[in-house]
């Protein structure tokens, strides 16, 4: 079994693939002041409450955007399982060439998505992964990482309202009623939802007009299962994007 981790700026993503088939997934909060000790700690407690057992992981591969936590999750997988992880960087085969101006300033996870949709939809394709930034990175015809567009996470734009303002409320992030609100937290939650789903799917527009109309739109992402609902141009929605890729990733490695 494979032992996949995405190491995001909010989550830790845990995968465990038997073959092509997710068969288990978690997701623990990234703590960058924990220790590899409490990250095994709290894995060996998921393994035991899902009735798992630490002795059929036979590989692992890590994907993150957060450098500090690399080493730690190496460690990790070393010290509980005896198992050296794949780290997804330079060094490792992807299968897709990137065309960014400079290759290594693209997040790992970014290279993950667009690798598994590419492989599940084609190309040309987007991928929207609504994660602590949202992100929308570009695939063409030919399977090449072209590039994309980042901005702010809707969590990141309500926590700045509550942060820059003096009066303005801590607030959930949900559909409104009604796009004019009539208390502030409803006037937050309008323009806050609203003008996200506007964002986003502009932002798909101009995307599309650089690399195809007909290019395929996949998200991912925490918010993505509420947000694609409300945009049209959204295709499908697939949360276990990036795990999914880990696992083809590491495929295309087994036998390097």
């Amino acid at each position: 079994m494979l032992l996949a981790f995405d190491i995001g700026n909010t989550t830790v993503a845990i995968g465990l693939f038997r073959g092509p088939k997710l068969v288990k997934g978690w997701k623990i909060k990234t703590d960058r002041d924990k220790t590899g000790d409490e990250y095994g700690a709290i894995l060996l407690n998921l393994f035991q409450a899902a009735a798992l057992h630490p002795k059929k992981i036979e590989a692992a591969i890590i994907s993150s955007v957060v450098p500090p936590l690399t080493p730690v999750i190496q460690d990790v997988c070393r010290d509980f399982f005896g198992l050296d992880a794949l780290v997804v960087g330079p060094g490792l085969k992807t299968g897709m060439p990137i065309l960014y101006e400079n290759p290594l300033e693209v997040g790992a996870d970014r290279i993950v998505a667009a690798v598994a949709a590419f492989e599940k939809h084609g190309g040309p394709a987007i991928v929207v992964d609504f994660g602590t930034a949202t992100t929308f990175d570009a695939i063409s015809a030919k399977g090449e990482y072209l590039g994309g567009a980042i901005a702010p996470g809707i969590q990141i734009s309500a926590e700045a309202l509550y942060l820059k303002t003096a009066r303005l409320p801590r607030i959930e992030i949900k559909k409104p009623k009604r796009a004019i609100g009539r208390t502030t937290v409803a006037s937050m939650q309008s323009g806050l939802y609203f003008g996200y789903i506007g964002l986003v799917t502009n932002t798909i527009n101009e995307v599309r007009k650089e690399i195809g109309k007909n290019a395929t739109v996949v998200a991912t992402g925490g918010f993505g299962g509420q947000i694609t609902p409300e945009v049209p141009a959204i295709d499908v929605y697939e949360p276990d994007l990036v795990l999914e890729g880990l696992r083809i990733i590491y495929d295309r490695n087994r036998d390097a």
